[in-house]
């Protein structure tokens, strides 16, 4: 009987291929060759993907690249085209991330694609791009809503943008257009793109050319164009801001007698904050006795302007009269009749009166903001009572209200003016833990008082949380801490002082 055959020998795998590139030396072992990768997993075919999906992925990217990518991997699948929709999402989202140059170059491709924009969907990018960007998006915009001129509120969103940024050859190319009648892409300006002009001009201090713009409005004999209220309260706004109050009576009189324009509280409320920025109170008060002459009621804001006015003269008791005169009127306080007493009030040592006013508004649901606090911590501060200060700075933030960097700075300053070092390392603590950083200056004294009364350590301390946030001492406060240091023959810190201050400075 035959043995069985022997089985074949196993077949040796290939060698793998080296180019000679790879190849180094005959006499040097070829590295192991790493095991070839996986299969990829088969994946499912992509899911096609639809145009309201698109439209949030988009507007969802990380990045404006990432939206861009999507945009255009849609764009390769079979029949798709993008709609104003699409587009849309992703000229917000480029804008939104500050690329106006892609975004413009989207715009372009936009004007030759086949679908067709409503004006909703471009008004906000007028307001997110640059200046300049924005105005060549307006020049575009008559190709991408198929029509012959923009539309005045677009005309005016885009005018407000340019008048509000400071680019003010942008602006001037904007108004030469409008002023150029041969202009075919521009409408004829209305009131609201007049009164934007005067607000321009108003507030560069140009009021002869805004006086310009008023006369040619009312030389306009189209209907769509005459001056509001909106153009003279910027006009008044203007005069009464330069002090100029009787140009702005007479601009107020002919308002009515000119124009038969029936004043409402905002333009009373001009007049009468001009007044009392010139300290002139008891002509502010005349303008309440017209008002009501010519059946217009003040209201909470009138009010508050004029505590305000006595505010600012130091004439507590008849700001207190005026607010209780506003009370008898039936007109509700709000938070700005309340925040201007009560800091007139705390300003001038009446801090309890102030905190009875703070619980008022809580017992009415008025709600007090970091502004009024502010002003009730500075009355406390400027009393002495840091207890009482120190109780608000911990509890108000857990009570819902927002303070910001200059409530803790307010404190920081009195305590280092006061030499009270416990209470300033304690709120130092809490403003960093809070995010906030206190005045360089008082940084500087703080560090400095704690070395004077011995606390070095907590002077070093105080030096590496401050340091975290950026914060270099002065020359005289890093001598100060140097030699505080080295009194407590504290040889290492020393170096660690001197450390920060190479590596830092």
């Amino acid at each position: 009987m035959k043995p069985p055959p022997l089985p074949a020998p196993a077949r040796a795998p290939p060698l793998p291929w080296i180019s000679p590139l790879q190849y180094r030396s005959p006499t040097r072992a070829a590295p192991a060759s790493p095991p070839p990768p996986p299969p990829p997993p088969s994946s499912p075919p992509p899911r096609r993907v639809d145009h309201p999906d698109l439209a949030r992925l988009i507007a969802s990217s990380h990045t404006g690249q990432r939206a861009l990518d999507l945009f255009n991997a849609a764009a390769e699948q079979r029949g798709f085209s993008h709609t104003a929709a699409t587009f849309s999402a992703l000229l917000i989202r480029l804008a939104r991330a500050r690329l106006p140059s892609a975004t413009t170059a989207v715009l372009r491709r936009a004007a030759s694609a086949p679908c067709r924009f409503l004006e909703p969907h471009l008004l906000p990018l007028l307001r997110l791009l640059p200046p300049d960007h924005s105005l060549t998006l307006l020049r575009l915009l008559p190709s991408l809503l198929r029509r012959r001129r923009v539309s005045h509120k677009a005309l005016a969103v885009c005018l407000d943008r340019l008048v509000s940024s400071r680019c003010p050859d942008v602006l001037a190319d904007l108004i030469a257009d409008l002023r150029d009648l041969r202009n075919k892409y521009l409408p004829a300006p209305n009131t609201c793109v007049y009164n934007i002009l005067i607000k321009h001009y108003v507030k560069n201090g140009d009021s002869e050319t805004a006086f310009r713009v008023l006369d040619e409005m009312r030389e306009y004999t189209c209907g769509d164009v005459r001056p509001n209220l909106v153009t003279y309260s910027t006009l008044l706004g203007g005069l009464c801001r330069a002090g100029k109050m009787k140009e702005a009576f007479e601009l107020f009189e002919g308002m009515i007698e000119k124009d038969h324009i029936v004043p409402d509280q905002l333009t009373y409320n001009v007049i009468i904050d001009g007044f009392c920025r010139l300290g002139q109170v008891e002509k502010a008060r005349t303008i309440f006795g017209f008002m009501r002459k010519n059946e217009c009621e003040p209201n909470a804001f009138n009010y508050a302007t004029l505590i305000n006015g006595h505010c600012k003269k130091g004439d507590v008791e008849n700001a207190k009269l005026v607010f209780e005169e506003m009370r008898s009127a039936g007109v509700e306080p709000d938070a700005v009749s309340y925040t201007a007493l009560i800091g007139c009030l705390c300003r001038h040592g009446s801090v309890d009166e102030g905190i009875d006013l703070v619980m008022e508004m809580r017992e009415k649901g008025c709600k007090a903001d970091v502004v009024t606090y502010n002003l009730l911590l500075e009355g406390l501060c400027k009393d002495g009572r840091m207890a009482e200060v120190m109780d608000l700075l911990g509890r108000l933030p857990e009570e819902g209200v927002q303070l910001n960097v200059a409530s803790y700075r307010i404190v920081m300053n009195t305590l280092c003016s006061s030499g009270d070092m416990e209470k300033a390392v304690g709120l130092l603590g809490l403003m960093l833990g809070r995010g906030f950083l206190p005045h360089y200056a008082a940084s500087n004294k703080l560090l400095i008082g704690l070395c004077d009364v011995g606390r070095v350590a907590d002077a070093t301390a105080a030096l590496y949380g401050l340091a975290k946030f950026g914060f270099m001492p002065e020359a005289s406060c890093w001598a100060k801490l140097i030699e505080a240091v080295c009194r407590d023959r504290k040889l290492r810190r020393s170096v660690e002082l001197l450390d920060i201050l190479i590596t830092g400075g």
